[in-house]
This record gives C-alpha cells, structure tokens and sequence, in this order.
C-alpha cells in the first residue's frame, strides 16, 4: 500500500483525504454564501455511537439558495452481517470519509447540484488494509434546459477526466447516465447528468497517489462547474408556473434518493445519522396524477432531455 509522506511526518493515507475533504467542505461553504450574499451556513458537529462522525453544514431561505447541505463524514466499525448482504461487502472492520453535497436554488431557472467523493478501506481482524476504493461524481437537475449551461457543466468535468485518462470521461459520464435514473417512471434521468464512478481501486496503471489526485480535481473544480451557471440564471424572472413545475420535479429527485441512491441506503444499514442522510431531500415538491406537461412547451422539453445525450 502506498504511503503519502509529509515533509517531517509520515501521514496515512486515510488522514490525508480527512484533511483534503474538511478544507473542501471549507471552500465550497465560503463560496456558496458569496454567491447567495444572505444565508448562512449553520454547522452541526455529530457523533455516531458506533464509530466516528461529521459535520453537517446547511444553509436555508436565502436570497439564491433556498435550502442546501455541504456535509462531511468520518466514520468507521465492524462489518456486520447486514453490511455484508445488502452492501455485498466482506471484511472484519470499515472505514469511510467523504463529502456529499447537494443544493436546492430558489429560483426555478437555477439547477440543483448533487456531488460526492468518497474514500473507504477495508480491514482484516488485525486491522490490515485488504481493499480500498475510492467512489464520487456529480451530476446536475435543472428544470428548464439550457444547452449551454449543459455543456459548460460537462465540458468543465472533461476537461479535468481528460488530464488523467481520455477514456475517463465517456466511461464516467455513461456510469452517471445509467445510475440516476427513476427506473419506475420509465427509465426517466434525474437530471442531465455529469459524472459518477464507484469502486475504482489502485492498480499498476493509477496508484492510490493518483486516484486521490483525481479525487482532488474532481472536487476542486465543482465551484467552476457550477456558479457560473447560478450567476447566469438566478436573476430570471418567474411564476406560480414555473414553481409547480420545480416542485414537480423536486418530487422526482426525492423518488430517486429514498428508492435507489446507494449513499442513502449505506447510511440508513450502518445506523448513519438520519437528518444528515436525507438533507438531501428538497424543501418543497408536488405529485400530481399522471401529469403531462403541454405539447411544445418548455417542460416537455425538459422531459424530453432527459435520456443519455452527448452534450459536448
């Protein structure tokens, strides 16, 4: 196992992506209240009785961001035989550390964002390494499509993919396509996508030093993906029609968190901290019977979008 190494102390590998993903969650909050230029980020310190804890940073009722969490989690324990048949994991001891955000804008025109990155090692019963992987991507909902927000967002994630692997980014932005996905509301997308990779391992071609050099891009270059496209969209102005809409859309990325999101199903089997798990969950959403948007409208063609498309 590789050995990242400070300058006078040595440094696990576990703990250098503790530090990496705190400092993280530091930049992004600072960035996400620029941005509203109202809320606040309030910080909820917890502890879970099995082992580790987090911090939970959530903003509310802003000017541009109406409810949002940037939540970091260290958290480790025994395997237990839940773990092992529904996560499909096997081992003695975990460990897990990562960052999961998700924002809800105000605004109808503004898109909501999910990210995560993630890093988790296995133990034997002496507390030897025998897997690690590390997991993460984003990906972004709007409610109405603009093409060139799309392709700002993927065009921003190729770019750093591109710096590793040319093959990253089709492969990832595919494994993304195919994960959010309400396979009950026939196969419809959550959003348009982004990118989404689990499970990938250090190996003769990506040492641990790379993938977690990967992680680190990923992660730093979500602000760019993202403000830009809030800086163009959240002064538009809108409707009673325009809120039904989100709020039917919203009842959508709630189907696809409590039904097939592999985070909050991790968190709810290793008796994760349930107000952090469903942060996620949108302030206010609608379902309507069966609803339809017009024929030709700016609805239907978000719903229209909402399949595996090459947007750059």
């Amino acid at each position: 196992m590789e050995t990242a190494a400070s300058s006078k102390k040595q440094i696990s590998n576990k703990q250098l992506w503790i530090n990496y993903i705190h400092q993280l969650q530091i930049e992004i909050c600072n960035a996400l209240e620029k941005t509203d230029g109202n809320a606040k980020f309030i910080t909820d310190n917890w502890q879970r009785q099995e082992g580790g804890g987090g911090i939970t940073r959530v903003i509310a009722d802003g000017n541009v961001f109406e409810k949002g969490g940037v939540n970091t989690s260290v958290v480790f324990g025994n395997v237990t035989e839940t773990m092992k048949s529904h996560l499909k994991i096997n081992g003695e001891k975990w460990f897990a550390c990562g960052l999961s955000l998700v924002i809800h804008p105000l605004n109808p025109y503004v898109p909501t964002v999910h990210a995560n990155w993630r890093y988790f090692e296995l133990y034997d019963g002496r507390e030897n390494i025998i897997d690690c992987w590390f997991g993460g991507g984003t990906d972004l909902t709007p409610n109405y499509l603009f093409e060139e927000d799309a392709k700002h967002f993927h065009s921003v994630l190729k770019k750093v993919h591109d710096k590793f692997d040319p093959s990253f980014y089709p492969k990832f932005k595919k494994q993304c396509d195919e994960y959010f996905v309400n396979h009950h509301r026939n196969n419809e997308m959550r959003g348009i996508g982004g990118v989404f990779y689990d499970y990938i391992r250090p190996d003769e071609k990506m040492s641990w030093g790379k993938w977690f050099s990967f992680q680190q891009q990923n992660g730093n270059c979500f602000l760019d993906c993202y403000l830009p496209i809030v800086e163009r969209r959240k002064n538009i102005a809108y409707t009673q029609k325009e809120i039904d809409w989100q709020e039917l859309r919203r009842g959508r990325y709630a189907e696809f968190n409590l039904v097939h999101d592999r985070g909050t199903l991790f968190g709810l089997k290793t008796n994760g901290r349930t107000e952090s798990i469903l942060m996620s969950l949108p302030p206010r959403a609608q379902w309507k019977y069966n609803y339809q948007p017009k024929a030709g409208s700016d609805e239907e063609k978000m719903l229209l979008a909402l399949k595996p498309t090459a947007w750059i």
